[in-house]
């Protein structure tokens, strides 16, 4: 249940971001939900690491959530700070290239359809903060194909799998 709550918070996110990436939200606005959803998968970072129940995938979880957490609080900063992002375009490089062997590692293990999606999802997380670097650090002019990739991304890996995770259809 706690995987649908934060896929329903990082679709969430994500299809707003890509929103404000299309000049449809004001910069001080997208902090909100920037820092709501890096609240609440920060919550599950700090439960899958640190609970009762810990054990070595439930920390592996929590150290690859944190990539998005993070990820979620320096989007907020930089529309705090404002400015242009190439510290979060790094960051989202580095993210990028550890969401590569995730989905292949997710791919060769696979046993269930929901374990080839969650793969599948690794590897669309992959390109979309590849992305990220690629409009931040690399400053290439690719805003709205970025913002379009963002927002269907949020779509179809977070808010409608999130939904039907909590309303218990998968």
């Amino acid at each position: 249940m706690l995987t649908g709550f934060v896929l329903f918070y990082v679709g969430a996110v994500l299809v707003l971001n890509g929103l404000w990436m299309l000049g449809r939200i004001e910069d001080r606005e997208i902090v909100v939900i920037n820092l709501v959803t890096a609240c609440v998968s920060g919550a599950v970072v700090i439960h899958d690491a640190f609970g009762s129940g810990a054990d070595a995938t439930s920390i592996r979880n929590a150290t690859l959530s944190l990539l998005f957490c993070t990820t979620y609080l320096w989007v907020a900063y930089n529309r705090l700070i404002k400015v242009d992002g190439r510290g979060l375009g790094w960051f989202s490089l580095f993210v990028a290239i550890t969401a590569l062997p995730v989905a292949a590692r997710g791919f060769w293990q696979a046993g269930s359809v929901a374990e080839h999606w969650m793969a599948a999802n690794w590897l669309f997380w992959a390109v979309l903060w590849f992305s990220y670097f690629l409009l931040l650090a690399a400053q290439l002019p690719i805003k709205r194909q970025v913002a379009w990739v963002t927002l269907i991304t949020g779509i179809t890996t977070g808010w409608v799998p999130g939904f039907l995770m909590i309303e218990g259809v998968l």
